[in-house]
């Protein structure tokens, strides 16, 4: 048969002896419930460190004139110089060299609307490409500044100012370096890359730049 398990049953020997009553005495009269404690004073802090008086406002005078500020007026720029970079380069060359500088100058980070790319000879294929539809398509592009714009010496003076100024000194009259150059120079903003004869530019730079 299974086993009951049995409640267990305590015994009044292992509850210890039961506590009586004794007689005669009387009940112990209940503490009256303290109420709430008064808050107690508050306490002086340290006095702090004394402030010192704000300065008088002086009313100007009459007449009187506020000084001029000396030395140079806040915020204002100084006039940043391109760097100059020369490209040695044959006449022949002089386009393929400054193709190559703006694929180096892309490859580097710049976006292709910081660059203006001016042929002093020949023409660039694209700039005679996009010509052919019309002046007004083409210097459309050049204003949307999305993409690199090649002009030629002939047209430059037109174009807006960029970060980076290529030239190409790929042929043309004298004349064309003489004046490109130092226009070239006043349109870049952070550089300016001219691929050609280095005596040329050379003589050219030192005069007009």
């Amino acid at each position: 048969m299974p086993l009951i398990p049995e409640e267990p049953q305590i015994h009044e020997s292992a509850q210890g002896p039961r506590a009586t009553p004794a007689s005669g005495r009387t009940a112990p009269t209940p503490r009256p419930v303290p109420g709430p404690r008064p808050a107690a004073p508050s306490r002086p802090g340290r006095p702090g460190p004394l402030r010192p008086a704000p300065p008088v406002q002086r009313t100007p005078r009459e007449g009187a004139t506020k000084p001029a500020p000396s030395g140079p007026v806040a915020g204002a720029a100084a006039p940043v110089t391109p760097q100059i970079q020369l490209i040695p380069a044959s006449v022949e060359g002089a386009l393929d060299a400054a193709e190559e500088a703006v694929d180096l100058l892309l490859d580097s980070g710049r976006a292709p609307g910081d660059i203006l790319v001016i042929t002093t000879g020949e023409q660039h294929p694209w700039a005679a490409h996009e010509l052919s539809f019309g002046e007004t398509s083409y210097w459309a592009q050049h204003d949307a500044g999305d993409d690199v714009f090649y002009t030629d010496a002939t047209i430059a003076a037109r174009a807006a100012s960029r970060p980076v100024v290529v030239v190409a000194v790929n042929g043309g009259p004298e004349a064309a370096a003489v004046s490109i150059l130092p226009l070239a120079h006043s349109r870049a903003g952070a550089l300016l890359i001219v691929c050609g004869d280095p005596q040329r530019i050379n003589s050219v730079l030192g005069a007009g730049v």
